[in-house]
């Protein structure tokens, strides 16, 4: 079962994907992954075409979210994915939701 971090058990980080992400299916198919992977957290698309998330949880389930974002759908051009350290105290644990644009 995952942490939760709001109780400090847990880590998070953030991701912002490049390449062909967008219009591909990538946020929907991120939020299945992370759901599966039972992450917190949230993606979305930027208006500079790439896709930025937040994620929370445990070190296995943050791994394996990140090797995935590299692959993403099929139709996905993943070029880089940009990871550093965040804070994930204020994300309800469990809830995982794709964003608007930003």
């Amino acid at each position: 079962m995952p942490s939760n971090p709001a109780q400090g058990n847990g880590m998070a980080r953030h991701l912002r994907i490049s390449g062909i992400v967008q219009g591909v299916g990538y946020r929907a198919a991120f939020e299945r992954e992370a759901r599966a992977l039972g992450l917190s957290g949230w993606v979305r698309n930027r208006l500079d075409g790439s896709v930025e998330a937040l994620v929370a949880g445990d070190a296995d389930a943050l791994a394996g979210i990140i090797a995935w974002a590299w692959r993403g759908p099929a139709a996905a051009q993943v070029e880089q994915v940009a990871v550093a350290d965040a804070d994930g105290a204020q994300m309800a644990p469990g809830r995982f939701e794709r964003r608007p644009t930003a």
